[in-house]
């Protein structure tokens, strides 16, 4: 059933982005008075769902889900409709119009993809707010994963700046830690300053990363504890609070683990709070330094969370505001990902890893939140300059209006076909990444 949810939302959210983006191109080749002969939501392959014709445009819905296209006459595109391209140029047609408006003919799916993110993040901001754990509201620092450990983070360490930039939103902050490249980080514990560099060597490991970086610190109160296990058998109750290890005070999960890691076979006198009064009992940590206690998560319990709310006319900069920072930040990972020595390929997903962005159970705030990112890449994989994309048509035509050559109808069908290789290349690393991380 949970996959059943998440499938619906993806093929809602992709059917949404799909039409507003081929909407783009209808509109623009509308207004330039190009036929467009086909309009459709999925693709079609030998029958269609649903299909019915307005003037000289038959528009449809296709039982191959993911996908959509719009046809405009004379124009070589996916279709690859060579007999018509033999044919004396029409005024009606793509290849008869001026560059420009075939630029933004071209452009349209790419502009109504970024105005859509856009007016999500707007209505957002607007009826949402903003609501989030401010950096400045976590004096003890942060819990750092193994990965973040070996590259010099400590545990109790506050971020003051991440390659000269500082940060309110906690998420923020770490997304850009590990999306952000080589740099350096200042660091702040116990009123001393000390900086950390990302490499180059660091970027694979970062990228690829199967566990966590960073976290809030939290107590360790036990949430439930594992049967026949070390803290089972010393007596260790669900609710139970530890505050002391051998009489060293400790406030947090982070500390006892690495001091159960330093007592790995030994025997260690707790404390712990229990009912309102506090208590001792003896613990012997196995080799594993593991003792068989979940950790109760409670985060908004212990950081205040920083709301902000915004009126209409706040919200329309908000909106751009955000709408930048996805669009900065996606260019950033993609940036990562033609760099083979990132390693940053191996985390390309297909509709599959997509899929998985989606919670089992509907939320409104992270349906949207979600569609407005994936609108942003879109747009983004769209306009890369690859045959077959909208991003290539827009180079040749940007290489037509310098050079004032048009390049063949020949030379543009074969680019078309080696795009469309390249992008089938594509999606069998994406298919065949989740595949790997499926059995992995």
């Amino acid at each position: 059933m949970d996959i059943v949810v998440k499938v619906v939302q993806l093929i809602l959210c992709l059917s949404l982005l799909v039409f507003v983006h081929e909407l783009g191109h209808f509109m623009f080749a509308k207004l330039f008075k190009t036929r467009v002969e086909k309009f459709y939501l999925f693709f079609n392959p030998w029958f269609s769902l649903l299909k019915f014709k307005i003037g000289e445009t038959e528009y449809g819905i296709g039982w191959v889900p993911f996908g959509g296209y719009v046809k405009i006459a004379g124009m070589i595109d996916e279709s690859m409709d060579k007999e018509q391209m033999k044919q004396p140029p029409q005024p009606y047609e793509f290849r008869s119009k001026p560059a420009w408006q075939r630029l933004l003919i071209m452009t349209g799916g790419v502009i109504m993809n970024i105005l859509t993110a856009f007016v999500i993040y707007v209505c957002m901001s607007w009826h949402y707010g903003e609501s989030y754990i401010a950096d400045k509201d976590v004096p003890d620092g942060y819990a750092y994963g193994e990965l973040a450990q070996e590259i010099g983070f400590r545990d109790g360490d506050r971020i003051v700046s991440v390659r000269g930039k500082t940060y309110d939103n906690f998420m923020d902050m770490q997304r850009d830690i590990i999306i952000g490249g080589e740099g350096t980080i200042v660091v702040e514990q116990n009123g001393e300053r000390r900086e950390i560099t990302i490499t180059e060597a660091h970027i694979p490991r970062l990228l690829n990363n199967d566990s966590w970086f960073m976290t809030l610190r939290m107590p360790f109160v036990i949430d439930s504890v594992v049967p026949e296990q070390a803290a089972a058998r010393a007596g260790l109750q669900p609710g139970d609070s530890l505050t002391a290890l051998n009489g060293v005070p400790m406030r947090y999960r982070d500390e006892y683990v690495r001091a159960f890691k330093t007592y790995a076979g030994d025997s260690v006198q707790a404390a712990f709070v229990r009912n309102g009064m506090e208590e001792t009992l003896t613990i012997v940590i196995p080799d594993s330094s593991r003792i068989g206690v979940y950790n109760k998560i409670n985060f908004p319990d212990l950081y205040p969370i920083s709301r902000k709310q915004y009126t209409l006319w706040e919200a329309i900069p908000q909106g751009f505001h955000r709408a930048g920072e996805q669009l900065s930040s996606y260019l950033q990972q993609l940036k990562l990902i033609v760099n083979p020595q990132t390693e940053a390929y191996k985390q390309v997903g297909s509709v599959v890893a997509m899929g998985n962005f989606f919670p089992a159970s509907f939320d409104a705030y992270v349906f949207w939140n979600i569609t407005a990112l994936f609108s942003i890449m879109l747009a983004v994989m769209n306009i890369l300059p690859i045959p077959a994309l909208d991003g290539g048509h827009v180079m040749f035509l940007l290489y037509e209006v310098i050079t004032r050559r048009k390049p063949s109808d020949k030379f543009m069908e074969y680019a078309q076909t080696v795009g469309m290789f390249l992008l089938l290349g594509l999606m069998l690393l994406a298919f065949g990444n989740d595949i790997f991380r499926l059995f992995r």
